[in-house]
């Protein structure tokens, strides 16, 4: 990290979501400061209320970008451009962008942070181990039926704590700016596959069901997810969830040396947490 940057703070949006405290924890374990970007977050950050960012910036020497509720979302390049311009006019010289993978849009929004005049490294991701336990698929999980407009469609599921890993790198360490890393897990699993792995390991019948776009934005919203971000999440994963994503990334071991962590891996640790016996 630049000699500005360790004596300032990191501005981490979406710093309450599954990746955002992740890197605010990793940050925390360097005894580096952090500042928590999210409505709750004091200053308060709001990506949906601009005058909200300039207290939020204010020296920070780098910020962790990630957008809510995806970059696919009506407006998101342009906040995301416009965001990233601010930090820099604010003296941040280090900007982490957490990306799509196979998005349209968030192709557009790494363009905007790789011309903002800072050091950038992009975080390219795609399906969250953590969305089955921690995100909106839990209810489904404990209701036993997984319904996703995926197909036979195969995924390469990503941890958060890797990503948030290869974020904390990025922020803090020589040698990943300029830098596009693509995080996956070390093998492709149909949804099918992923709930058998969560049925075993959290001992409870668990079945993927595939179901049109249409059909999925419905069932978001009876599960309480508003209709707007319902919207979005069927639009994106009705683009994505196409096999464009079917094929694995070594951006873990290109940016930390090591192997990402396994589905079943993951799928052992939340089951026992105990989040699934319901």
């Amino acid at each position: 990290m630049t000699e500005n940057s360790t004596e300032k703070t990191t501005l981490v949006t979406g710093g309450t979501g599954k990746t955002g405290r992740r890197v605010a924890a990793g940050l925390r374990a360097r005894g580096l400061p952090v500042r928590i970007g999210s409505r709750s977050g004091n200053p308060p950050f709001d990506w949906n209320d601009p005058d909200t960012w300039e207290a939020a910036l204010r020296d920070t020497g780098a910020v962790y970008i990630s957008y809510q509720p995806d970059l696919v979302a009506p407006g998101a390049v342009e906040a995301v451009g416009a965001l990233a311009g601010r930090a820099v006019a604010a003296g941040a010289r280090r900007l982490v962008l957490l990306s799509g993978r196979g998005e349209e849009e968030a192709g557009r929004a790494e363009e905007a942070v790789r011309g903002s005049g800072a050091e950038w490294t992009i975080v390219r991701a795609s399906w969250f181990c953590q969305n089955f336990d921690e995100g909106h698929l839990l209810e489904p999980v404990l209701g036993g039926v997984i319904a996703l407009p995926a197909g036979d469609v195969a995924e390469p599921f990503a941890d958060a704590g890797d990503i948030a890993d290869v974020a904390v790198a990025a922020l803090t360490e020589p040698g990943h700016a300029g830098r596009v890393y693509e995080v996956t897990g070390p093998r492709l699993l149909t949804f099918a596959e992923a709930a058998a792995e969560i049925a075993e390991a959290s001992g409870r019948e668990v079945r993927y069901a595939p179901v049109s776009a249409d059909g999925y934005a419905s069932m978001l919203v009876e599960y309480g997810v508003p209709a707007e971000e319902a919207e979005v999440l069927a639009v994106m994963f009705g683009k994505v969830l196409d096999g464009r994503n079917a094929h694995l990334g070594d951006g873990v071991r290109r940016a930390l040396g090591r192997a990402p962590r396994d589905f079943t891996d993951y799928a052992e640790a939340a089951a026992a947490t105990g989040v699934w016996k319901g």
